[in-house]
């Protein structure tokens, strides 16, 4: 592929909601077909001052840092706090995250691979803000005129328990708000294809036609579409855009 065909595949969603795996089983089939894969993580690669940012906001909050397994859960304090003045920051800070990000599309473009999946994506920061508000809204919309998009925007829906049982590290009521805050943002971004919650290998097999299709799309001239095995969760709809 040329640099103008690179493909830039992005994976989002409430933590346990299976990303990695997925991820992996994307990478894999790349390269069964022959193309070259690279992942970027969006907390190592693309935010900016990340290290300091999480040692600031362990400090202030008094959570704890680390990643949680079933067999060391943690309790993590960051996003899941919601004071005013934190949404706030977080306003400036993902604005910050939104140049870096495009500094960050603009290297991979210009780099030495096909498919360049990002584990997570500006998506992620945005699921933080408290989607409710118009003015949020309004923000949102407005950081979206300056981010490159992916070709592919995936959000994984999760069951909250499930999920909290996989990765424990926020409360389950702080999960299931998350989910829908996420579900939400699918709604005011429409290029955001959600993949319901299903087992493992239907989900690894709907992105597989998503792939498939975005690629034989792209070789054939026709404009590109979101196949109909990815469409959105029906709990999507218990969160409109007010």
């Amino acid at each position: 592929m040329s640099s103008e065909s690179v493909k830039i595949v992005s994976f989002s969603g409430i933590d346990g909601a299976g990303k990695s795996t997925q991820i992996n089983a994307l990478c894999e089939r790349a390269r069964d077909l022959g193309l070259r894969c690279s992942v970027l993580t969006f907390w190592d690669n693309v935010v900016a001052f990340s290290r300091f940012r999480e040692k600031v906001s362990t400090k202030a909050f008094k959570g704890d840092p680390g990643v949680g397994s079933p067999e060391k859960p943690i309790q993590r304090r960051d996003k899941n706090v919601r004071k005013w003045y934190v949404t706030g920051i977080r306003l400036f800070l993902y604005m910050v995250d939104a140049f870096s990000l495009t500094s960050a599309v603009s290297r991979v473009l210009n780099g030495d691979t096909d498919i360049v999946i990002f584990d997570r994506y500006i998506y992620d920061e945005l699921a933080n803000l408290p989607l409710q508000r118009f003015t949020i809204r309004l923000y949102v919309r407005l950081l979206m005129a300056l981010v490159p998009r992916p070709d592919i925007a995936l959000l994984l829906d999760a069951d909250p328990a499930e999920a909290t049982r996989r990765k424990p590290e926020y409360p389950v009521h702080f999960v299931q708000h998350n989910r829908e805050a996420y579900l939400r943002l699918s709604q005011i971004i429409p290029d955001i294809t959600v993949i319901p919650p299903l087992p493992i290998e239907r989900t690894t097999e709907n992105i597989r036609k998503i792939l498939a299709v975005n690629l034989q799309e792209e070789s054939s001239g026709l404009p590109l579409k979101t196949p109909v095995a990815s469409q959105m969760s029906p709990h999507a709809a218990k969160t409109p855009d007010r």
